[in-house]
């Protein structure tokens, strides 16, 4: 399995978590709250936490296909939830040791 995971700095974490749940579950089985979120994501499950100062989220995936198909659900639906703050991707950990 791998796994990877992004902090995003912004004070609406807990509502991008909660908006992206609520999503979610009209399609998988989620478990969430104000502060922590899980949603069983068909290519492996994602943890969300919200603190005041970011979201916080951990994808995994049986392969590197797998992975990039859950980073790139929640990027897109982040991209609608977060409009007004110009979101554009997580800044996945994975991605930032490729690039190093």
């Amino acid at each position: 399995m791998l796994t990877t995971q992004a902090r995003w700095e912004t004070a609406n974490a807990s509502k991008y978590l909660q908006q992206l749940c609520k999503h979610f579950a009209h399609k998988v089985e989620v478990d969430y709250g104000p502060t922590e979120g899980r949603a069983a994501l068909p290519m492996g499950p994602s943890v969300m936490t919200a603190d005041a100062e970011a979201l916080t989220i951990e994808v995994t995936a049986p392969d590197a296909e797998g992975l990039e198909r859950a980073k790139g659900v929640i990027d897109s639906h982040l991209v609608r939830f977060a409009f007004r703050e110009e979101f554009e991707r997580m800044p996945w950990a994975d991605e930032a040791q490729a690039t190093a």
